[in-house]
């Protein structure tokens, strides 16, 4: 496995999907994978980008890939599709309308399945995110899947949120819900050639001055994805939020958050592990007898596993 990790660092695309694969899978190998590539990481700005379904996400990262590209970056993809019911995989929507990538060597899209996340996200997304940084990409975008007000767990990963809202979908109602103004580091007005575009422009503004001062405030801007109208913008705007990260105390306590976070999440997923094989290796058919007959209350036989595992 030394070998795929050395060459994924080193450029090689079959190998970095390998490693992705491996992570996405749940391999064995997945935790060896991450240690040696986290060394690596932390170079690449990472983008979420989200918004409710039919906000043109995919167009627009489509767009802003060529805006990229055009500066001399490097990008990475990972487009968080809706999962088959059948058998948990990517539907791959997103990647179809991003083909004219595909044959361009800096340029890695990868396809995942959000596995039922909520939040729009799988839960190797964010790893997948890391082995492309540590692979040389400079920019790593993370396209949601698109389920709306859910959409909070890329904040948790991103270092800069973008918010697509358009005209006409309700999102002029949107931004008025509590929690949806602290997703976003930008905001796009997406179809902007659309009627009431103008008018979501103004209400995010008056949001954003109803919030008062903050260390940041979130640009507003209008796109037309379809043409690219309006995208080149956003390399401004990423730049401008990227240094303001590097350069801030509130940029270095969301770096710590997230770093915190990181730790908290690989603990759970282990506590969760140990406890399941601990439940497993003591429920017999006497036990599950006296917890249906309410001899024994689920509580305290959890609570007994935790003791021993304590």
């Amino acid at each position: 496995m030394s070998g795929t990790v050395e060459r994924a660092l080193a450029g090689d695309l079959r190998a970095m999907a390998r490693l992705i694969t491996l992570v996405e899978s749940e391999s064995s190998a997945a935790d060896g994978i991450m240690r040696a590539i986290y060394p690596h990481t932390g170079r690449a700005h990472i983008v979420g980008i989200t918004g409710s379904p039919g906000a043109g996400k995919s167009t627009f990262s489509d767009k802003l890939i060529m805006s990229l590209k055009e500066q001399g970056a490097s990008v990475g993809v990972v487009a968080v599709d809706p999962s088959s019911p059948f058998t948990g995989g990517a539907i791959l929507g997103d990647r179809l309308r991003m083909q004219r990538h595909a044959l361009d060597p800096s340029v890695f899209i990868r396809s995942m399945g959000s596995r039922g996340s909520l939040g729009g996200l799988g839960k190797a997304t964010y790893e997948a995110a890391l082995i492309l940084d540590a692979c040389g990409k400079d920019v790593v975008l993370i396209e949601t899947v698109g389920v709306g007000q859910s959409e909070i767990d890329i904040m948790k990963i991103a270092d800069t949120v973008c918010l697509l809202l358009v005209p006409g979908m309700g999102d002029d109602i949107q931004i008025m819900k509590a929690g949806i103004m602290e997703i976003a580091d930008i905001f796009v007005v997406n179809k902007a050639d659309r009627d009431g575009a103008d008018r979501i422009v103004n209400e995010v503004n008056i949001m954003l001055d109803l919030l008062g001062e903050r260390p940041w405030r979130p640009p507003v801007l209008k796109t037309v994805a379809e043409t690219g109208e309006g995208v080149g913008a956003m390399g401004g705007a990423l730049k401008g939020h990227r240094d303001f990260l590097l350069r801030s105390e509130a940029g270095r306590r969301r770096r710590w958050q997230r770093l915190a976070k990181e730790v908290e999440d690989i603990l759970r997923r282990e506590i969760a592990r140990v406890a399941e094989h601990a439940w497993d290796e003591i429920r017999t058919p006497e036990l599950l007898m006296d917890l249906e007959e309410r001899r024994r209350d689920p509580y305290d036989v959890a609570e007994n596993i935790l003791k021993d595992l304590l």
